[in-house]
């Protein structure tokens, strides 16, 4: 009997390992392939000067704390909000679902965004928008928030990883004009995960 346990930990403890290897490989080909959008002239918001000397972003440590399970509540009466942008002009954005989840033992919840433009293309119909800000905007990472992009999913739960954050592009060019995350987005607590600050980008 103890030697079928045995047996049973080291299985269970060798698929746990396999999980967080493919898991650690998932983010990494994440943060390879932001980098390498930064690095092509034709999707880059850097100068030709600066990709020159562009060496890729610094990221958070992987950590899959911060990868919730969040409650995926659509909402029933959607309602087009005028976003500020980093250039003063206005973005409209159509509110989606509530997202709530826990994170280190306390509840957060954030809105889930989607383009009215977006939906109405082929590729990018169920693309899903989620800005926000928290306790390091400012000190840590970009000030004006940092993004990351969704899905919508089948049923009534979505993956946040925030793993997969990222900066908008006018957090490293004026040329864009990039939506501010609502103050409901703003996450009271250190979100210690995905992408640091645009002074660090080099």
């Amino acid at each position: 009997m103890k030697k079928q346990l045995l047996i049973f930990a080291l299985i269970l403890n060798g698929f746990s390992a396999f999980a967080q290897t493919a898991y650690q490989t998932e983010i990494l080909q994440f943060q390879k392939d932001l980098n390498a959008e930064y690095k092509n002239p034709e999707e880059s918001p850097l100068t030709p000067e600066e990709q020159k000397v562009f060496k890729g972003h610094q990221f958070y440590p992987i950590d899959s704390t911060y990868r919730v399970m969040a409650q995926f509540d659509r909402i029933e009466n959607p309602v087009t909000i005028d976003f500020p942008t980093s250039s003063g002009k206005i973005k409209q954005e159509e509110t989606y679902a509530i997202a709530s989840f826990e994170l280190n033992g306390k509840p957060y919840q954030l809105t889930i965004y989607q383009s009215p433009e977006l939906r109405e293309t082929e590729e990018y119909w169920d693309y899903l928008f989620l800005p926000f800000t928290d306790y390091t905007s400012g000190v840590e990472t970009y000030g004006a928030g940092r993004y990351i992009d969704l899905r919508i999913p089948e049923g009534e739960t979505i993956v946040i990883d925030f793993n997969k954050a990222y900066n908008p592009f006018c957090a490293y060019s004026p040329n864009y004009s990039c939506p501010i995350p609502p103050e409901a987005n703003d996450l009271k607590t250190e979100i210690k995960a995905g992408i640091r600050g645009p002074q660090e980008h080099k």
